[in-house]
């Protein structure tokens, strides 16, 4: 029987990571080039990506910076071919790209700016399953890992971002949107389990950023039973399983990483 350790290695998988220039997707492509893979970082800033990929290549991992838009079926079709192209196969999609598109709430947000949230982080995950489906269905086997959030189930609480003006809380078009992608991986988990594939959620919890309001941070912090905000790099654990091996028999699972939040 494999070890823990054998089933954690990737040294023989080509993963794509979409998002993966900066911030969350960073970490995970990180993770999975530790652990052996060959890893295709992609957004719509391609040199962000690049450049991410550089800086991962100096550590002694095999990483690719490549540009590709997420909502055009085209780019992201291009991007798994070329991933095909350089290496015969697509082991792991890790469809991380996504984000807030508005700063505008309802009754003052748009039709336009609703549509181009769920883009975003709804159609642009389902292109990149689909996309990634299609090469590895011949082989049986591949892992496919969304990125929900909590907002995908949990409303934003608005007395938290009282007296914080600079801070934008995510809103209904992104709690829809990430409410979508928890559920559109249990449904490509049943659909695609015949072919050996997994498919898996990755809902984080609140990570900041450098430039996120200190005061948000605070309160985040005690509404946390852990008594912490999270960081990039506490999504390595959950993507390690998911991706590797050792997640072989884990699908249509939502797979919470928020440090306790939503237990209250």
């Amino acid at each position: 029987m494999p070890t823990v350790l054998e089933m954690l290695d990737m040294s023989d998988r080509v993963a794509i990571v979409t998002g993966g220039g900066t911030h969350l997707g960073r970490a995970m492509a990180s993770a999975l080039a530790e652990l052996g893979a060959s890893i295709y970082i992609a957004s719509r800033r391609a040199e962000l990506c690049k450049e991410t990929a550089e800086e991962l290549r100096g550590h002694g991992l095999d990483v690719i910076g490549l540009g590709c838009d997420v909502t055009d079926e085209g780019q992201v079709d291009a991007l798994v071919d070329r991933v095909m192209a350089d290496r015969g196969r697509v082991d792991v999609m890790v469809a991380n790209a996504g984000g807030a598109v508005t700063d505008s709430y309802i009754p003052d947000a748009s039709i336009d700016e609703f549509q181009r949230t769920v883009d975003l982080n709804l159609t642009g995950t389902y292109i990149c399953a689909q996309s990634a489906a299609r090469v590895m269905i011949p082989e049986r086997c591949g892992a496919i890992v969304t990125l929900g959030s909590i907002h995908g189930f949990l409303t934003s609480d608005k007395r938290m971002y009282e007296d914080l003006p600079t801070f934008k809380r995510s809103g209904p078009p992104y709690q829809a949107a990430k409410g979508g992608v928890i559920n559109l991986t249990r449904g490509l988990a049943a659909e695609l389990g015949e072919y050996g594939i997994t498919v898996n959620c990755i809902s984080p919890g609140q990570i900041p950023r450098a430039t996120t309001d200190e005061g948000h941070v605070e309160r985040s912090r005690q509404a946390i039973p852990l008594q912490r905000t999270g960081v990039s790099d506490d999504l390595k654990g959950a993507i390690a399983l998911l991706a590797s091996p050792a997640g072989a028999w884990i699908t249509g699972h939502n797979l919470i990483v928020d440090g306790g939040w939503s237990i209250w």
